[in-house]
């Protein structure tokens, strides 16, 4: 099983790595910088919705985000 700073790691090196601030990504969300900032740091544990939304901005799967994959293969596309 991968840590849970592992999961945290990987958030925030997603959201550095396209260049964001925790506010922006906060807004994306649609929750404040403050309560982005406890999911970065491990001190609550981020709704699978959320993970869901983070998944389909930065264009990879969630398997990745939770550290169940090391690939960061793409958001798969909705299907109709």
């Amino acid at each position: 099983m991968k840590s849970k700073e592992e999961f945290t790691d990987r958030i925030r090196n997603l959201r550095e790595d396209n260049d964001l601030r925790q506010k922006e990504v906060a807004k994306l969300l649609n929750i404040t910088q403050q309560q982005y900032s406890l999911y970065e740091k491990g001190y609550r544990l981020m709704p699978i919705d959320m993970i869901k939304k983070l998944a389909k901005y930065y264009n990879v799967d969630m398997n990745y985000i939770v550290g169940i994959s090391d690939l960061k293969n793409p958001y798969p596309k909705d299907r109709k």
